[in-house]
């Protein structure tokens, strides 16, 4: 034993599952090792730091603590509301918020839980349209937010931006009571002071889900949505490489009552979290989300975002001198999406057989999408792991170029399968593994100084590139 109860417990749990449970203990070994060995260029993916990993699996998640803070329905919470209380203060400052709920399974929770506090079943919202980079919650038909609101999509001008002109009509017409601004597959910075003019002028509460973006908005390197929406939701792991969970967060608003409601914007949240919507919070998970969030308020934190903005330019570069369209034509975020059908596949065919060579995209539709989403006509990657693994923009063109090689060497056979010979899948897996092995999953760095000088050496081969 050691002075440390925490180490000696997870020490104690680790060897218990090697030696009681080995099966389980080999997948999980060979996932790690499988994360270890292939590009993930998932945007909606990033790599937990371990001392967060650690964090989740403590003991708090033996305590049950419907309520909150001060306010449980349980004996023996006075130790776990100093978590929770440290987690929503850690997001107050993070998000220069006045209000913050740490209690929420996820994003998908909290945006549903501030649409059901606020909409009625047939209540109008506005939402950006699933092809033109909104997600699912934003008012797609297969989801709760389709099905029992009357979902009306705005979409995007010619050029890829949002079409403001289209949101301000469509508002104007149809008299939503919420505004969704929030994108899961948009590249492009979001107008959150426009929307909230156009929220005003018809009376709606605007609701900011920037799942994708935090990390940029923590790190001032995207505008802020705090004091513009009415609430501000996002999870914890895109972006915060923390773990799979929600935020709810206002910043001026929080006092001011709902429209045709006693209950102000925080009363709303609060009696939505619990007892409306969910029971007991997973404490374990507020405890970790309570470390990521002390790490992105580090000065660290924005070098890494920096590099995650460097990275995205470079890629959508080079993808466009390759041939491919860059949707929108650009990023301003960690992510780019690439229209694949001009290279003769679609979008399940490119996820399936990069995967089988070590790179790891998603399908994703495209503006003006004639494939069904299962199916697709683009991908969508993201920088945040590359980033994370200390790979700079001047890696880009090498990461690009290693999707070039199997997507222009793909016989699709119809939009589902495909054949690819055994030595370019071979020798591209070889590739990625070596790559992988000079820039192997790590934290982000510990000091400024380090941090700030890989950062220098990055966007100045940005900047030449």
């Amino acid at each position: 034993m050691t002075s440390d109860p925490l180490a000696d417990l997870a020490a104690e749990g680790s060897a218990t599952l090697r030696t009681d449970d080995p099966v389980l203990h080999d997948i999980l070994e060979r996932e790690y090792r499988r994360q270890s060995e292939v590009l993930t260029m998932v945007a909606a993916s990033s790599v937990v730091d371990p001392s967060v990993l650690v964090t989740e699996a403590a003991v708090t998640v033996n305590v049950t603590a419907e309520g909150y803070p001060g306010a449980r329905f349980h004996a023996g919470c006075a130790v776990i509301d100093e978590v929770e209380s440290l987690a929503i203060e850690r997001a107050k400052t993070a998000f220069r918020a006045q209000y913050a709920n740490v209690q929420p399974h996820s994003a998908t929770t909290a945006n549903q839980l501030v649409m059901c506090s606020v909409l009625r079943p047939g209540d109008t919202l506005l939402g950006l349209h699933l092809d033109s980079g909104g997600h699912l919650t934003h008012g797609a038909k297969p989801s709760l937010s389709g099905q029992y609101f009357n979902a009306v999509p705005y979409g995007l001008r010619p050029d890829g931006a949002i079409d403001y002109d289209q949101v301000r009509n469509l508002a104007h017409e149809h008299r939503p009571k919420l505004i969704i601004c929030g994108t899961t597959a948009y590249p492009r910075v979001l107008d959150f002071a426009r929307f909230r003019e156009i929220a005003d002028e018809v009376g709606a509460v605007l609701l900011a889900d920037i799942t994708h973006i935090a990390g940029l908005v923590i790190a001032g390197l995207h505008p802020s949505p705090i004091d513009h929406a009415h609430v501000t939701t996002t999870c914890t792991h895109k972006q915060m490489y923390g773990p799979r969970g929600g935020l709810i967060l206002m910043g001026r608003d929080h006092d001011q009552p709902q429209p045709g409601s006693k209950y102000t914007f925080a009363d709303m949240a609060q009696r939505g979290v619990f007892p409306f919507f969910q029971g007991a919070p997973k404490l374990n998970s507020i405890a970790a989300k309570a470390r990521a969030l002390d790490r992105v308020s580090r000065p660290e934190f924005k070098v890494l975002m920096e590099r995650v903005l460097a990275d995205a330019r470079a890629l959508a570069k080079t993808f466009a001198e390759l041939g491919y369209t860059v949707v929108t034509g650009r990023t301003d975020t960690h992510l780019v999406v690439i229209d694949v059908a001009g290279a003769g596949v679609s979008g399940l065919v490119a996820e399936r057989a990069l995967d089988a060579c070590g790179i790891v995209v998603n399908k994703n539709r495209i503006p003006g999408d004639q494939k069904p989403p299962r199916v697709t006509s683009g991908i969508r990657l993201g920088t945040n792991s590359l980033a994370l693994r200390e790979m700079g923009p001047e890696t880009m063109p090498d990461c690009a170029r290693l999707i070039h090689r199997v997507l222009s060497s793909v016989r699709p056979v119809d939009d589902l399968s495909y054949e690819l010979d055994d030595a370019v899948r071979e020798k591209v897996r070889a590739d990625v593994r070596a790559l992988c092995a000079r820039f192997p999953i790590r934290s982000y760095p510990l000091s400024v100084s380090q941090a700030r000088s890989a950062a220098d050496v990055s966007m100045t081969s940005a900047g030449r590139g």
